[in-house]
């Protein structure tokens, strides 16, 4: 893409979660943009993007209730190359969730795959709150 992306269409909206409106689970998600600024690096909020951005998702879940553990996955928006996790518990998938497991297991075709070959993101939840992180740039 060219240009700018506004986060209020397909970057926002790719992100899906294992929770609904009205689940017994709440998840946010921020995108922050990575700004370099007289030699210090910073993030704030992002309102549009450009090729070659830098940013930070984070994606924050809240159980409501008595809710035993769960899993939230997330794709990774095809206007994103994924960089890194913010945990090395974040399984990952480079065949749209076929299948899962760490970065250095996974291979594409005879290959091993590697950051921007990631589609897909899953952790499992185990508690009440948390907090997962990744980085991306903008393509």
């Amino acid at each position: 893409m060219r240009g700018l992306i506004g986060l209020g269409g397909t970057l926002a909206c790719a992100l899906s979660t294992a929770a609904a409106a009205q689940a017994p689970v709440t998840i946010d998600r921020a995108v922050y943009v990575e700004r370099a600024i007289n030699g210090s690096r910073s993030i704030e909020p992002a309102t549009t993007l450009q090729r070659g951005d830098k940013v930070v998702l984070i994606l924050t879940w809240q159980a409501h209730s008595a809710t035993r553990g769960f899993t939230v996955s997330s794709r990774i928006p095809p206007t994103l190359l994924f960089q890194r996790a913010g945990s090395n518990s974040i399984e990952v998938s480079v065949d749209g969730g076929r299948s899962w497991g760490a970065l250095d297991n996974m291979r594409v075709g005879n290959r091993v795959a590697a950051p921007e070959d990631v589609t897909n993101l899953r952790w499992k939840a185990n508690a009440s709150t948390g907090r997962m992180t990744f980085s991306a740039i903008v393509r």
